[in-house]
């Protein structure tokens, strides 16, 4: 339900810009980035579309918050999640699964992030993608890193190769949850997929 605008009004406009950054979010698990226009912005959350301008100058505005509220929000909790637990290797697992519950709770960001990466160009909305995608694969590239220090894993693997292919399974995974159109099985999913990377750098 729209907030009424008189109570909006006494909003700082940190708090209307993070209301906003929510409801594309929301407004994306629902439907097509490209289909999302200002006006409906403005809709959902109880604003005229001149009040929505106020807080962003510009579309692009809009959605380049919205990539860096996901950029901050699932590197966090990746982080957290690895940092955790010590053991490099239990530490990977903590750190996929937290990336699938970030899918799980937030299903309309890989919408997001999978319609900027088919977009011609090299725009700062795509710019963002790759810094996220970019950031992500280092920590998992660190973790790799650290297991094989530790003899855990293989010491011939390319962790490049392994860390990209890491990535590519949640992408995968999130490929598939939104064909499906539920997330639901994301979890019980992920653990098989998980398993079967993890059994192919693990040391024998």
């Amino acid at each position: 339900m729209p907030i009424p605008e008189r109570q909006k009004s006494r909003l700082s406009s940190g708090a209307r810009q993070a209301d906003i950054i929510q409801i594309v979010l929301t407004l994306t698990a629902q439907q097509s980035p490209a289909d999302i226009t200002t006006m409906a912005i403005a809709k959902a959350i109880g604003l005229t579309q001149g009040a929505v301008f106020r807080h962003f100058p510009t579309k692009e505005a809009i959605w380049l918050s919205v990539l860096d509220w996901v950029r901050r929000s699932l590197l966090s909790r990746i982080e957290d999640a690895a940092q955790s637990v010590a053991d490099p290797l239990a530490a990977l697992r903590a750190a996929f699964a937290a990336h699938v519950q970030f899918i799980k709770d937030q299903p309309g960001v890989p919408r997001i992030i999978f319609h900027e990466l088919q977009q011609p160009g090299d725009s700062p909305l795509k710019q963002q993608v790759r810094e996220i995608l970019r950031s992500h694969k280092k920590i998992v590239m660190t973790l790799l890193q650290t297991a094989q220090q530790q003899g855990q894993i293989d010491t011939a693997l390319q962790l490049e190769s392994a860390s990209t292919l890491f990535l590519g399974a949640i992408q995968g995974l999130a490929m598939q949850a939104m064909a499906a159109g539920a997330t639901a099985d994301l979890q019980q999913l992920s653990e098989g997929v998980l398993e079967v990377l993890l059994s192919g750098v693990e040391r024998r």
